[in-house]
């Protein structure tokens, strides 16, 4: 037995799943750079500058969060061009 599917709606869904998505990951991205700000001042105002392994524990963090930034953001900017290349997809569908 054939069973006929509403392409616009599936297509809708997937869509609307893509927003829920994207908004999720947004939220939880802010959360995380409130949360690790938040960490480095308290550490800045913590540190005692004059203590030579404060300063080096301030570089290493810096340090290590610039990687793990600047690895989010390529990941980011991937995740986005894949999911235009997916819409353009699926316009091309409807013709």
């Amino acid at each position: 037995m054939s069973e006929s599917v509403d392409l616009d709606a599936v297509r809708g869904e997937a869509l609307a799943r893509i927003e829920r998505g994207e908004r999720n990951f947004k939220l939880a991205f802010l959360a995380a750079v409130v949360f690790e700000a938040l960490f480095l001042v308290v550490f800045v105002l913590a540190a005692d500058f004059s203590n030579r392994t404060h300063l080096l524990l301030l570089i290493a963090t810096v340090g290590g969060y610039t990687v793990v930034v600047l690895g989010l953001l390529t990941l980011g900017a991937h995740v986005s061009r894949v999911a235009a290349r997916l819409l353009k997809a699926v316009e091309l569908l409807d013709r």
